[in-house]
């Protein structure tokens, strides 16, 4: 059986467990009184008096007046509530063992009373919020069904008093109002939580809140739309998070200034400007989205009750037994009576939420509602795992047969067959860096879940959709599979003497196999993920016009990793696409000038859009910290320049400058991997040298990782040295070395997340802050 402190940690929402009842100090209390109890024992066991206290008189005198009293007394705020004391009636074999248990306690049940009554106030703000916003939003698509069915209604609009449109002259960067709003929302909640100030209990979520805005805000390119809705002004914000809206405002804000001159919201203007159908169904599904995350945070919070209140029985319980008094339920029932068990405002809450959302946003089918209030979880299959373990075996027997057949035909020394070499090898390194670096991805999410770091909230990806480790490993495994029982069918062809275009041509099928299936639009070999990554691949490209989340710089940090792979790529391209293979011409590619010149462009592109996205975070959220970090990936540029040219010179002046450029991003990427991204080397943490939260529980892994990392940063010091190992060819020292780079990057992608997930601890940021669309205005804006 599961013990009760594994089951209560297995279930808390990580984000919150700093605010959950600290079930393992009570333990180690009762441990202390526990083992106090048996010295006193030991030590009373001839005493004369002893016999008598176990005489009914005293019994009944216990249990008259009890064994402890809970006092309940107001705080020094509103917003803290009521705190409870409790006083030791009875002698215990040891008061300050007793005294600190109870202590403990009460502070637990005051700190979850205080936290629920925090949480309670954000949610009904935002319940309150969306109510307002839902009746906006319903009004407006009456008008759009009116305006749908007469042709003539944008003339009967002035006459309409329920709603007039009118373009927006003063208009703002929603995306960097959002951020700013969100930071300040999590500061004033975290300030709540802990110090409960009365001047911060009332501004928690007023993101959320139908704001009235300044007339006199600055210009920018939100691209709003003001309407009038039951005598209210409200604009309608859409978040500028693509470049087709990006680009619409710019658009509209010309057509504002340059072909409508007049700014103010004239009758014969009202008369020529309908209700815009794109911004209300944009706003719609903001609204559906801040409807699913508020019932999800309400579920968290329902959980966070029953889990607590579990928590109370069984310390209470374990108290009695160790010191055989009867205080359960006394506490017990303080407890049931305290704030955040008999308060019943999130249920009757979550009850609304469902209303509204079968009743708006799924037709009244309840059941369609709940797929996205409570969307299941897909169940882990069990043949999932023998596929993986099937094609794991093929898999290794196949790269066996290759390695040896390569061997005995000599591919991969200094003799080997440069043909071969120059034109297949580079396919073989490409997929074998990607599903290395894949795999390394899978084993992240293993270590993710088994440390409870909530990865799926921290991406923004659906908990049904997303990938499972045993995913990842079947999708790892099934693909080296089949390119390895390609390349071994290949190579057996190419020993035995076949060298004819439709042979040569293999490798280049391969490789497109894979592209078409990457981007096959039908639902086969996990649609979803697939979308979601040539997703992220184009906000990466297009860094500039994207807001940038958290899963796009993260997968730009993975193409820095893989530039190898993207030469091999371009290589590949260039080889095949110009007819090459059919003249087992490899140098035309390395000859021809736009070639060369795009192989620099592509060593340090991923750098390129890696910076870009800094500087795209920087001027949304106005942090200078990006702008350091945007320095770290342009030493990396420059160094990746030198490289290449250094490759393509040999000379001695290329040698120096790489040396010179290396050493100094090395040392900057070294400093923010250690400061920034993994928060270690803090000199004034409890952990030595490490940050003051970890969630390993063994330190020396991360002293590990450090000099891991710092080792694994110097490999390019080979590009120097120009080692080699039993006469291996140059190109397989470098796939070495890439596959260390590989290596280095999966074990940072823990670290990273890591710091991300206590970042979210710290602010107790478990849901979503979605943006809302309509905003109250003033009469003169």
């Amino acid at each position: 059986m599961v013990k009760f402190s594994k089951q209560f940690e297995g279930q808390l929402i990580p984000e919150w467990k700093e605010a959950f009842v600290d079930y393992t100090f009570l333990k180690k209390d009762l441990k202390k009184i526990h083992l106090n109890n048996d010295n006193t024992n030991k030590n009373q066991k001839n005493s004369f008096f002893s016999p008598f206290k176990k005489l009914s008189l005293f019994g009944h005198q216990h249990r008259e007046h009890g064994v402890i009293q809970v006092h309940k007394r107001l705080a020094s705020s509103a917003s803290k509530g009521d705190l409870y004391e409790t006083e030791l009636l009875e002698q215990f074999a040891d008061t300050d063992a007793a005294k600190e248990f109870f202590s403990r306690l009460d502070h637990q049940l005051n700190k979850v009373n205080q936290f629920y009554k925090a949480k309670e106030k954000e949610f009904m703000e935002r319940g309150g919020s969306l109510e307002k916003q839902m009746e906006i939003l319903v009004n407006l698509k009456q008008k759009l069904k009116q305006q749908r069915g007469q042709p003539g209604f944008a003339q009967d609009i002035k006459e309409d008093a329920s709603l007039s449109c009118c373009d927006e002259d003063s208009i703002r960067g929603t995306l960097h109002q959002v951020e700013v709003q969100d930071a300040g929302s999590d500061l004033e909640r975290k300030e709540e939580q802990l110090t409960e100030s009365p001047a911060k209990s009332g501004e928690i979520a007023t993101p959320m809140k139908i704001k009235r805005e300044d007339s006199k805000s600055s210009r920018s390119l939100s691209g709003r739309h003001v309407v009038n809705c039951q005598g209210r002004n409200v604009r309608i914000n859409i978040p500028l998070t693509t470049p087709t809206r990006t680009l619409s405002a710019i658009g509209d804000l010309v057509w504002e200034d340059l072909v409508v001159p007049s700014k103010k919201c004239s009758p014969a203007r009202s008369k020529q400007v309908q209700v815009n159908k794109t911004k209300v169904h944009h706003a719609e599904k903001m609204i559906r989205g801040a409807f699913v995350e508020l019932y999800k945070g309400l579920g968290y919070l329902k959980t966070y009750r029953n889990l607590n209140m579990l928590a109370f029985v069984k310390i209470l319980k374990k108290f009695d037994k160790v010191t055989e008094k009867q205080a359960l339920t006394i506490y017990l029932k303080v407890v049931e009576n305290s704030y955040f068990n008999t308060s019943d405002k999130v249920v009757k809450l979550a009850d609304e939420v469902e209303e509204l959302f079968v009743k708006h946003f799924a037709d009244d089918d309840r059941r369609k509602a709940m797929k996205y209030l409570k969307p299941r979880h897909r169940k882990e299959s069990h043949t999932v795992t023998f596929f993986i373990g099937l094609f794991t075996g093929c898999f290794i027997a196949l790269f066996a047969g290759y390695i040896i057949m390569a061997h005995i035909a000599g591919m991969y020394t200094r003799r080997s067959d440069t043909v071969y070499m120059e034109t297949v090898y580079p396919v073989l390194s490409m997929f074998s860096l990607l599903f290395l670096h894949f795999f390394l991805y899978g084993c992240n999410i293993f270590m993710w879940r088994k440390t409870r770091i909530n990865y799926s909230f921290i991406f923004e990806l659906a908990a049904t959709k997303d990938l499972k480790y045993r995913d990842v490993f079947l999708i790892c495994t099934t693909s080296m599979t089949a390119v390895v029982g390609i390349m071994f069918v290949h190579l057996s062809l190419i020993a035995k003497g076949y060298s004819s275009s439709v042979i040569r041509a293999i490798p280049g099928v391969l490789v497109l196999l894979f592209l078409l299936l990457l981007m096959c639009p039908f639902n086969i070999v996990y649609l979803s993920s697939r979308v979601r990554f040539l997703r992220v691949i184009r906000n990466i490209v297009l860094t500039p016009l994207y807001k940038v989340v958290m899963l796009d710089f993260f997968m730009a940090d993975q193409l820095c990793s893989q530039v190898p792979t993207l030469r091999n790529l371009e290589y590949v391209a260039c080889y095949y696409i110009t007819g090459s293979y059919q003249t087992q011409d490899y140098g035309f590619c390395m000859r021809t000038k736009n070639y060369r010149d795009l192989a620099y462009a592509v060593s340090f592109l991923p750098y390129y859009w890696r910076a870009m996205q800094c500087a795209r975070r920087w001027f949304d959220e106005g942090d200078t910290g990006h702008l350091i970090n945007l320095g770290k990936y342009v030493s990396a540029m420059l160094a990746a320049g030198a490289k290449v040219a250094y490759e393509k010179e040999k000379s001695m002046g290329w040698l120096a400058l790489v040396v010179v450029m290396s050493s100094a991003a090395t040392v900057y990427q070294l400093y923010w991997d250690f400061v920034k991204d993994w928060g270690l080397l803090q000199f004034g943490s409890k952990n030595p040298w490490l940050r003051n939260e970890l969630m390993l529980r063994r330190k020396s892994i991360y002293y590990f990782s450090m000099v891991l990392n710092l080792v694994l940063r110097l490999a390019w010091l080979q590009t120097v040295l120009h080692s080699n190992f039993g006469g291996l060819d140059v190109r397989v020292m470098s796939f070495f070395l890439a596959a260390l780079e590989v290596i280095r990057r999966g074990q940072w992608n823990f670290y990273r997340l890591e710091n991300e997930h206590l970042n979210n601890a710290g602010k107790f940021r478990a849901v979503k802050s979605v943006p809302l669309p309509f905003h109250e205005v003033d009469d003169q804006d």
